[in-house]
């Protein structure tokens, strides 16, 4: 017989399903599905993020307010771009939400031709609101700039052989002759910032920005050693005149290098999802509880390595709660290693059906398959009498 407390208690922390549904409407949908079939249940709610899309939402659960700031995108133009007023006066910055892959205008032009300066816009903006500890969350860029845009946003300035002032653009960075950071934001010695990336790539080299995640974003085979190169000298000129080494810590070649700039303006990092999860107050959350539902859009063997699912399930086995995952898809291959650490692994699709149809009814599904789990976990909220329909 399955466990079946007069009350169970379930915490539901899922990512977001990409292309489809929010963290928060997944773990809307499958608290419906556990309600069916246990309506006694007491359900928490605790949408994760990993430090890409959504992001931003999952902090602000917590408490806080959005703030829209015009800055500019990757391609130039400017673009209202939302971030976060957390409840303790710090703020989250979504590089998606500004120098995002999916908007369509900053992919509009080569990647080469891409600037992070609205990052530093964005926290100019918040530096004159009195922010002084931002969260960055660094996943779904479209740029691979080193950073150096978001610098020149707070002041940085980028100068060539002829005196000429330089955007912080890959096809610009090899042209730099010098930089002059006596206009560097002051107000940065007194601010705090937080990386929010599983990425441990440096800037440069094989294992680097452009080698490992260019080619995702635009750059081309025959453009990645004169990029990467572009960023190196870069690097030897930003590492010299602030008299900091950077380009090789862990998390530098996050965001196309947007993490090198973090990491030289004193930046902390860790993974994102551990972020979220502090912030959420996931570890409260599980006090007492008799099962953890998780998830994603598609797991694989990647999902051990700090996504949003895997840190959800090390913090419920921490606390002694058996953890599932409930996910769009799961790699068959990965099931192996994923059942080391999670009670069950599961997908809502009851058959062959396509992607379309998956997307649409993705709410729905997730709802069915999480009633029959819990049915199957905790079983009826009472038994019915002989006879009884």
């Amino acid at each position: 017989m399955p466990n079946s407390p007069s009350s169970p208690v379930v915490v539901i922390a899922p990512d977001s399903f990409k292309g489809s549904l929010s963290a928060e409407q997944v773990a809307q949908a499958i608290a419906s599905g556990i309600q069916r079939a246990r309506p006694d249940a007491s359900v928490r709610l605790c949408p994760m993020a990993d430090g890409g899309e959504g992001t931003l939402e999952a902090m602000l659960t917590s408490g806080g307010e959005r703030r829209k700031l015009n800055v500019r995108g990757a391609a130039g133009p400017l673009r209202e771009a939302l971030t976060g007023l957390l409840a303790d006066g710090s703020a989250i910055i979504e590089t998606a939400e500004v120098v995002g892959i999916t908007d369509q205008v900053g992919m509009g032009v080569p990647v080469e031709a891409r600037s992070t300066r609205g990052m530093g816009e964005a926290i100019r903006a918040l530096l004159d609101a009195g922010v002084r500890r931002f969260f960055v969350a660094l996943g779904g860029s479209s740029t691979n700039d080193g950073g150096a845009g978001l610098l020149t946003g707070l002041g940085l300035k980028l100068i060539d052989a002829q005196g000429n002032e330089l955007e912080g653009t890959p096809e610009q960075l090899a042209r730099v002759a010098r930089l002059d950071v006596s206009q560097l934001d002051a107000r940065l010695v007194d601010t705090t910032f937080v990386g929010m990336s599983d990425v441990d790539n440096p800037l440069t080299g094989d294992h680097g920005a452009t080698t490992v995640f260019g080619p995702q974003k635009g750059v081309k085979p025959e453009q990645i050693e004169s990029i990467d190169a572009a960023l190196a000298h870069f690097a030897d000129l930003l590492e010299a005149a602030l008299g900091r080494e950077a380009r090789d810590q862990a998390g530098a070649g996050a965001a196309g290098g947007l993490g090198f700039a973090l990491h030289m303006l004193g930046a902390k990092f860790e993974p994102g999802a551990e972020t979220v999860a502090r912030q959420i107050g996931l570890d409260a959350a599980l006090e007492g509880a008799d099962w953890l539902i998780t998830g994603e859009g598609r797991s694989d063997v990647q999902t051990l390595h700090g996504k949003a699912p895997f840190i959800a399930c090390r913090h419920a086995q921490a606390a002694g709660v058996p953890a599932t995952l409930l996910s769009g898809a799961i790699d068959s291959a990965a099931l192996p290693r994923l059942s080391e650490y999670f009670s069950g692994c599961f997908s809502p699709a009851p058959g062959p059906i396509t992607l379309e149809i998956a997307i649409r009814d993705a709410a729905n599904l997730l709802a069915n398959e999480a009633e029959q789990l819990t049915r199957l976990k905790f079983g009826p909220a009472s038994d019915p009498k002989p006879g009884a329909r």
